[in-house]
């Protein structure tokens, strides 16, 4: 028997697979030249090897959980607004920028860009940044290297305080 096979009667390696695995004492050259390798080791080697390549990360994408995009109502759209605009007023010139510095979290959408997905075009998710404001356009904000257009913003939080009050709650829009 080879395995769970019947070994085939003109099989020509019979007498070598007769004789079993070869066992090397430890004095012996050969294993002194080729010591034997940790089985935990000898994995590694092989763990890179991908049959499929792309398959795991077709699969992991496959797991991402979309949404669809959240109608904002008007009271929630005029306080995204306010707080845009006190961002603005916090950030319009670099001096300034850099002087309020100004901590925020900005949750927005990102539509799924997995064109092989059943989300593509129609769904995606939402995300939330931290970090400062660096600068407020007329279509995104900056959030420390990330631009976010302001159309996909859903909501801007800050725990930041100026004079004991929240930055949102220290300002109004119209005032200088």
């Amino acid at each position: 028997m080879i395995g769970y096979m019947a070994m085939p009667a003109d099989f020509e390696f019979k007498d070598l697979y007769a004789k079993g695995q070869p066992v090397h004492q430890w004095t012996d050259a050969f294993r002194l030249k080729h010591p034997s390798m940790d089985p935990g080791h000898r994995a590694k080697i092989f763990a890179p090897f991908d049959a499929l390549a792309g398959f795991g990360d077709a699969v992991a994408s496959k797991e991402v959980l979309y949404e669809f995009r959240r109608e904002m109502s008007e009271e929630e759209k005029e306080e995204l607004n306010r707080r845009v605009g006190i961002l603005y007023r916090l950030t319009w010139n670099g001096k300034l920028a850099r002087e309020n510095r100004a901590s925020v979290s900005v949750t927005y959408y990102i539509p799924c860009g997995d064109k092989d997905s059943f989300s593509y075009g129609y769904r995606g998710q939402y995300v939330t940044v931290s970090g400062i404001c660096r600068k407020v356009g007329m279509k995104s904000i900056l959030v420390d290297e990330t631009a976010i257009p302001l159309k996909d913003i859903a909501r801007i939080e800050s725990n930041q305080t100026v004079d004991g009050r929240g930055i949102f709650d220290s300002w109004e829009v119209g005032a200088s």
